[in-house]
């Protein structure tokens, strides 16, 4: 029995089969070709979407954008990778229709167009929100740190720059001490011992130790002048920041993901370093994204910020954030500020042990206006000032006038269990599918500009994985077509698009 073989590569065909019979009517290409087709790239700010009249022609920004689009949603983010492709990989070179651009036109495109990309993004989100796959009531926040291009070793604080400082010192010092003894030696004293390094060797190594000085002495008033904690030399907008894993130099990513089918409804990359401003800027942005209206969302305590909440509630958006124990009495060991019940009526505290701490004064305090209760008589007899304080005139508790919005997201939380808990799993599933599915743990572009270019393409291509599971080809397909003619039976030429800047 013989195997199971294909015809001969030799074979001369006299009608040759067509590269379109190589990609089958639902596969997943054909619905990026389709999607990219309907948009209008000139009005999202693609570069060169209007052909030149004259000059040599240029590269299709949509056959750029398809190759992006395909090669995230395969792995594969490498220009050099990308160009390869398109030589050998049939739905590649279906897709882009058999152009080979170099490396250098792929890599040059995404550098390009972070605008644009983030506007693509946006185009799927709309094309999500029409076929109904956003739920647009409870959407969880959460954000990630992605590694920069800049080292550990190329990031600076004035704490490791005075480190540096002080080894260049210790390490000249060293050097003239030898220098010293090269001169007793060519002195020709008795019992003078030669030096390892000839004095032209170590003149060198002084000078290099004065220009590495005069370096990290630039870069120490660079600081000071700013006024930034950290220095980045190969991406200056990138910074250090701590993670359960350690610490990585590199960006907050953050992500509001909609609890319907977890799906990304907003995107952002800042070079904060905590969580903590985050949380009203992401929920505006997914509030907006989904077409406005009421929307719950939860966040772990990172994000928990009076100032955040209120704004917020300002906003007709319901937070559910836990509120951590900050208090320094909590610890010492000693009652948290939570032990304490704040009575609305008679606007005073009271205390594990029943007293009433009561409205003393009220202040201003880091632009926020504070109002301080105490009971110092109350304090003084009570049998468990122990327990409590460390004060000797006794426990004061402050209260902020936005405090009453924490407390009721408390009662909320309580009484609402179940939707916190489904925090995790929605904001952890992109997460997840992005860094330890897809491996893009890291940037391959510098500067925030450019980085958040690139996010945008990474959650626009998991937005599209998810679509593309949830409804398949053929449904997606048909969207799109109905979208065209519902264009043009309103008397619209093409997509109405909204420019976005670059």
């Amino acid at each position: 029995m013989s195997h199971h073989t294909g015809p001969d590569r030799a074979q001369t065909f006299l009608l040759p089969p067509s590269l379109d019979d190589y990609v089958g009517p639902e596969h997943p290409v054909r619905f990026l070709d389709a999607f990219v087709t309907g948009l209008d790239l000139a009005a999202l700010g693609f570069a060169r979407a209007t052909p030149a009249a004259t000059g040599r022609p240029a590269y299709d920004p949509g056959d750029l954008l398809r190759l992006y689009l395909y090669g995230y949603l395969h792995r594969v983010r490498s220009s050099r990778r990308l160009e390869a492709e398109c030589a050998r990989n049939l739905e590649v070179l279906w897709l882009v229709r058999q152009v080979r651009p170099d490396h250098k036109t792929i890599a040059d495109f995404r550098r390009d167009h972070p605008g644009p990309l983030r506007a693509v993004a946006a185009e799927f989100r709309l094309v999500c929100q029409q076929l109904g796959l956003f739920g647009r009531e409870l959407v969880a926040i959460d954000g990630t740190k992605l590694a920069a291009v800049n080292s550990r070793a190329n990031n600076l604080s004035a704490a490791k720059l005075q480190e540096r400082l002080a080894r260049a010192a210790a390490q000249m010092d060293e050097y003239l001490h030898q220098l010293d003894a090269a001169d007793t030696a060519d002195a020709a004293q008795p019992g003078a011992a030669a030096p390892a390094l000839t004095k032209a060797a170590l003149q060198a190594k002084l000078a290099a130790l004065k220009e590495r000085q005069a370096e990290h002495a630039a870069h120490l008033a660079h600081l000071a002048a700013s006024g930034e904690k950290q220095l980045s030399l190969t991406d200056p907008d990138a910074r250090r920041a701590t993670t359960r894993q350690g610490t990585v130099v590199g960006y907050n990513c953050q992500l509001a993901v909609d609890a319907k089918h977890k799906l990304i409804a907003a995107e952002t990359v800042t070079t904060d370093v905590t969580d903590r401003d985050q949380l009203a800027p992401m929920a505006a942005a997914a509030q907006a994204n989904l077409g406005g209206g009421p929307l719950t969302v939860v966040a772990d305590a990172g994000y928990a910020h009076t100032a955040q909440v209120t704004r917020c509630v300002a906003a007709g958006i319901t937070p559910l954030v836990p509120q951590p124990e900050t208090s320094a009495n909590a610890a010492k060991g000693l009652w948290g500020k939570s032990a304490f019940r704040f009575d609305a009526t008679n606007n005073h505290y009271i205390c594990p042990a029943g007293a009433a701490l009561t409205f003393k004064r009220q202040g201003e305090e880091l632009g926020r206006t504070i109002r301080y209760y105490a009971n110092r008589a109350a304090c003084a007899a009570c049998a468990m000032k122990a327990r409590c304080t460390e004060n000797k005139e006794g426990r004061r508790i402050t209260r902020t006038t936005d405090e009453h919005l924490m407390e009721a997201m408390a009662a909320r939380l309580a009484a609402q269990p179940e939707k916190y808990r489904q925090r995790k799993a929605l904001a952890e599933h992109p997460f997840g599918t992005i860094k330890r599915g897809w491996g893009y743990t890291h940037f391959l572009l510098k500067g925030l500009r450019k980085v958040s270019g690139e996010w945008s393409l990474m959650t626009l291509c998991y937005n599209l994985r998810r679509a593309l599971t949830i409804l398949g080809v053929p449904a997606l397909l048909a969207a799109l077509r109905a979208g065209a003619a519902a264009r043009v039976g309103a008397g619209q030429t093409g997509p109405a698009r909204t420019p976005v800047p670059a």
